[in-house]
């Protein structure tokens, strides 16, 4: 998939009709098809209403305007995902636009590259509150609203980095998205008998724009020959594309998946089980 290319390999469905799904991270960091942006098209395919939540509205509106070139329905909004101010106001306009919250996707994360002596303390606070601080912002704000309406789905985005090595230094990432894990298993528990279920997706290696971004800017060597050696590194001999994420979100969210509750879906092409 090139780094423009919107079309839109999910099928048009009823299974979210009626529902409204806040997206956290909507938008994508550089041209292209992130996994925020594929899941509020992929959710909008499938009859939600989609609150598109990023900490740019450009960026967020950049994803409204392919729901609705798809016929969909859907809002952006502006807000920095760490701060409970902002979030509040945030999350105060989606219910006032939309009535309710259905669907909670916390999709937004940052890494830093480094071990522990690299990891400044300022760098390892910024990635831990915007990738874990966050979610317990989210949780404040959206939870009481899906306990009143009688229900809801909570979608958390971890990664396989957070289950093992993957032969980089990402300390406050990797340790972030260990932590996403298992914070979203607590939600599911405590949150079980309210009609909530919590999940988490945890991608393996994801074709995307910030990916791409990333490697152009830490690396001398061309971009292309590195998407390549990351194709070698997965099993099915290719890196995920975003749309692979944004269904299984899609699933989550679904009456489909009504008996799943508190565990995790690894859709990272054999990654995690390769010995080496």
């Amino acid at each position: 998939m090139s780094d423009f290319d919107f079309s839109v390999p999910v099928k048009k469905d009823e299974r979210l009709a009626g529902q409204v799904a806040l997206i956290l991270g909507a938008g994508s960091s550089a041209p292209g098809m992130s996994i925020g942006k594929a899941s509020c098209i992929a959710m909008a395919q499938s009859g939600a209403k989609v609150a598109a939540l990023d900490l740019h509205m450009s960026a967020a509106q950049e994803s409204v305007d392919e729901v609705r070139k798809l016929g969909g329905q859907a809002i952006a909004y502006e807000a920095d995902i760490s701060n409970f101010e902002a979030m509040q106001k945030a999350v105060n306009a989606v219910v006032a636009d939309f009535g309710r919250i259905d669907i909670l996707q916390i999709n937004a994360g940052v890494g830093k590259v480094g071990g522990p002596e690299e990891t400044s303390l300022e760098d390892w606070e910024r990635v831990q509150k915007i990738n874990v601080e966050s979610i317990l912002i989210a949780s404040k704000l959206i939870l009481p609203l899906m306990v009143k309406q009688g229900g809801g789905s909570v979608i958390g985005v971890s990664s396989v980095a957070g289950m093992r090595y993957l032969g980089f230094p990402h300390l406050a990432y990797n340790v972030t998205k260990a932590a996403v894990i298992q914070f979203i298993r607590m939600l599911a528990q405590q949150y079980a008998c309210q009609g909530i279920r919590a999940n988490t997706i945890v991608p393996g290696l994801i074709d995307t724009p910030r990916v791409r971004r990333l490697a152009s800017s830490t690396a001398s060597e061309d971009v292309e020959k590195l998407r390549q050696a990351r194709d070698k590194q997965v099993p099915m001999g290719r890196m995920g594309t975003p749309w692979e994420i944004a269904t299984v979100a899609t699933f989550l969210a679904s009456s489909d998946a009504s008996y799943i509750n508190g565990t995790e879906i690894v859709v990272d092409g054999g990654l995690i089980g390769k010995y080496s």
